[in-house]
């Protein structure tokens, strides 16, 4: 350098800095942009093109104070200077000496600073000690290039002829692109010799590094040559065991279900005979093959079936009674039937049977009941539903020698509940079908009867699985499309449908709050009323159970959330004036007795699937020759009935008071209205023998008295079913007066107390008791 280049200004400009230290003899370019480091370049190259590089401690400061910089930086000339289109300097400075800040300014346009030049002096040490530290580092540097490190073309053959530590230094550790507040104390070090020591230093824990670096990337790159290694001897192999046509799955997969089997402790040695015998067929068969996919297939599910997987029962008869009465409301002898099942369960720890079979109407909680009593003992919950079955490999399972052949549903359902022992429901037990694929009834025989079912063989497993451990429980909502013998293994538990004021209960218990919640809703928007919830039972829905009386409270709680949403900030109240706006005009009309005593018409009862319903027989007469039409979509046995009736009629005319004539000479025409609906059954008989007494003698029948029986042709009432479901009919349509057969009236406990006190039960025992009660005969009015 020319001493015209080395004449430093004790006042220099100031160029701040970020994540860089400039060293002297270093030749950098810099980006300059912020406002200050621009006027403070431009002044530079006015003036003496000088200016002091000092690094920013924190780099994310955008204008620096005085306290923001380094004290000690380096004097660097501007080199050359380039102005890009959008203003930025790109600068070319070459760094000179170091320096020390004793004060400077950064309040103005541009950062100043009064220097103080560094002058170094190397301390008393002898010339071999010099000597000694520059070959080491240069020997270092030499090290660093064979070991991968990346440095300039010529660099180490430009450092070999430097000879002046503080030179050799500067520019080593300026090409070695460490990090700024390392670099920054080595540029605070004034003394060459120390910062010879300490460059050194750096030096050997980049070598350290280095080498680590390097084992590193041996060890890996021969890693992968193993692999690759392995990976064409693994084709080879492959291609040759194709070849000789005795191809077999990778040994890992062998070995993987190898572990797997010796995991399962408790299992029978025919089935692990069957499962080994397997495994070793699949290492012998070619991978590709179809046949290795079926071996594949059934030696997962084999070995993901749990076979020694239980769960531990929690038998607490005060816990189960809670959980039952949380989930139910009323269905009390139910729930004392099932708390006497599990309190067996507890006493009997290895009990076989009964199968529990739920029978009742849709909706009246049958598969809930089986949930909570899975709940009761802990125990996991599978429900497949058997509706509409046909095919026996359905519940057996299909032989693998069939094209994509699975497990039947129980055994699929016992792997889904990951559990040998779990509450099993089979659902919709009474609409299983039969036909040339055989019948599904017949299997479940095995499946359901505990002396057998320890040893259950599914087609596709081919050995037996336990399946005593099982709960199982079905449900049905009749008992008269079950295989008899089916019926036989099994315990009948008959859900009747419920009250309107039960449904109430249920209603404002369970439904509405269950509908609050999966809608948005909290108590605070809406409230409704009782009377609104009877009309939505009794005008809106017509069932046994509550799944569409909850599918109307869900449609009202969807009406309230989207009032809520456009703004309606206040409490909706759902009554019976008002419930039209939400629900639309009633669908279902309920029953209405008639308004007035008349002629030929009868009000009788009946049971169907949602419940009881009025049932009026209307008979007239007509010229004819004696012949009886019957109408109303009636079935056989209820036209056996009719027919009874009329002969009854003829055998006791004279008791009833009626010409014979009239048999000859008339012709008789019994309808039973809503002629879309089938109708069967013989407890219309007494309804039908009262209208047609009425008929022939003329005299009105009451209108306020509903009746059901079985006739016989001496005259006697016999019982019927679907008494309560029926005297509930009757007290819905405000009929309080109620006849029945007096062998009945021992059912009447399931009735409810309330239902009870409001209705006037009359037992009867023959036909004349009906007519007695049930005709208005005004000549006996006279005589009373």
């Amino acid at each position: 350098m020319s001493d015209e280049t080395m004449e430093i200004p004790e006042k220099i400009p100031v160029l701040a800095v970020r994540d860089v230290v400039i060293f002297p003899y270093m030749v950098i370019p810099l980006f300059v942009k912020r406002e200050k480091s621009l006027k403070a370049v431009n002044l530079s190259l006015s003036t003496h093109r000088k200016i002091l590089l000092l690094t920013q401690k924190d780099p994310e400061i955008e204008t620096p104070k005085a306290e923001d910089l380094h004290k000690v930086g380096t004097v660097a000339i501007i080199s050359k200077m380039i102005t890009l289109p959008d203003g930025t300097l790109r600068v070319l400075f070459q760094g000179l000496l170091r320096a020390k800040v004793k004060s400077i300014n950064t309040e103005g346009d541009y950062v100043e600073a009064e220097i103080e030049i560094i002058k170094e002096k190397i301390g008393k040490h002898s010339e071999v000690e010099i000597e000694a530290l520059k070959r080491n580092l240069k020997g270092a540097l030499q090290k660093t290039t064979e070991l991968g490190k990346a440095l300039p073309a010529d660099f180490l053959l430009f450092v070999s002829n430097v000879e002046d530590p503080s030179k050799l230094t500067d520019i080593i550790i300026s090409n070695l692109g460490i990090k700024a507040e390392e670099a920054q104390k080595i540029l605070e070090i004034f003394d060459p010799l120390e910062r010879m020591k300490k460059v050194l230093e750096i030096l050997e824990k980049e070598i350290e590094l280095l080498q680590v670096q390097k084992k590193i990337l041996d060890e890996t790159k021969e890693r992968m040559e193993k692999m690759q290694k392995e990976f064409f001897l693994r084709q080879q192999l492959q291609s040759i065991q194709n070849e000789l046509g005795i191809g077999s799955e990778l040994s890992e997969e062998i070995k993987e279900y190898k572990g797997k089997l010796s995991k399962i402790k408790k299992i029978s040695k025919e089935v692990r005979e069957e499962i080994e015998k397997q495994i070793s067929r699949l290492e012998k068969v070619p991978s590709e093959s179809a046949e290795a996919g079926v071996i594949r297939t059934y030696i997962d599910w084999m070995l993901s079936l749990p076979w020694d997987s239980s769960t531990r029962d929690k038998l607490n008869i005060n816990r189960a009674k809670k959980i039952l009465d949380e989930d139910h409301y009323d269905l009390d002898k139910v729930k004392q039937r099932l708390l006497e099942y599990l309190s067996v369960r507890k006493l009997a720890k290895k009990m076989k049977g009964p199968i529990l079979c739920f029978v009742g109407p849709p909706g009246v909680g049958k598969t809930s009941l089986g949930k909570s009593i899975a709940r009761a003992l802990g125990r996991k919950f599978v429900r497949i539903s058997l509706g509409g079955v046909h095919d026996e490999a359905e519940i057996r399972g299909h032989r693998r020698t069939y094209v994509g052949a699975l497990p039947g549903r129980i055994i699929q359902g016992i792997k889904q509940a990951n559990s040998n022992n779990p509450v099993f429901m089979l659902d919709e037990v009474d609409k299983i079908g039969a036909d040339f694929r055989g019948d599904p009834s017949s299997a479940l025989l095995e499946v359901l009867d505990p002396e057998q079912n320890f040893s259950f063989v599914d087609h596709y497993l081919g050995v037996p699985f336990d399946l005593s451990k099982v709960i199982f429980i079905t449900t049905a909502n009749v008992t008269h499309t079950i295989h008899p013998a089916f019926l036989d293994r099994m315990e009948t538990i008959y859900l009747p449908g419920y009250t309107e004021e039960e449904k109430i209960h249920i209603a404002k218990k369970f439904l509405i709050p269950k509908q609050m919640k999966e809608n948005g809703i909290n108590p605070k928007m809406v409230r409704i009323s009782d009377d609104a919830l009877r009309k939505i039972i009794s005008e809106y829905t017509r069932e046994a159970g509550v799944r569409n009386l909850e599918r109307q409270i869900a449609s009202l709680m969807r009406k309230v959330a989207r009032r809520w949403a456009e703004g309606k900030k206040e409490r909706i109240r759902i009554t019976k004036r008002n419930l039209h706006k939400f629900l639309g005009p009633s669908m279902i009309f309920r029953d209405e007795a008639l308004p007035s005593p008349q002629v030929g018409i009868a009000t009788g009862v009946a049971w169907t699937p949602t419940g009881g319903t009025l049932l009026f027989v209307e008979a007239t007469k007509m010229e004819g020759k004696g012949e009886l039409r019957l109408t109303g979509s009636l079935g056989d046995v209820l036209k056996e009935s009719a027919l009874a009736a009329l002969s009854l009629i003829k055998s006791k005319a004279k008791e009833f008071g009626i010409d014979s004539k009239v048999f000859r000479e008339s012709d008789i025409h019994i309808h039973i209205p809503q002629g879309a609906i089938p109708k069967d059954g013989p407890s219309a008989g007494v309804a039908i023998i009262t209208s047609l007494v009425s008929l022939l003698t003329n005299k009105p029948v009451r209108n306020d008295v509903a009746m059901t029986g079985e006739i016989t042709l001496r005259g006697s009432v016999l019982p019927i079913g679907g008494l309560k479901e029926k005297i509930l009919a009757a007290k819905r349509s405000k009929i309080h007066t109620f006849l029945l057969p007096s062998k009945n009236m021992k059912g009447l406990d399931d009735l409810p107390k309330y239902v009870k006190d409001k209705m006037n039960l009359i037992p009867v025992n023959n036909v004349k008791e009906v007519i007695d009660l049930a005709i208005i005969d005004e000549k006996r009015k006279g005589n009373n």
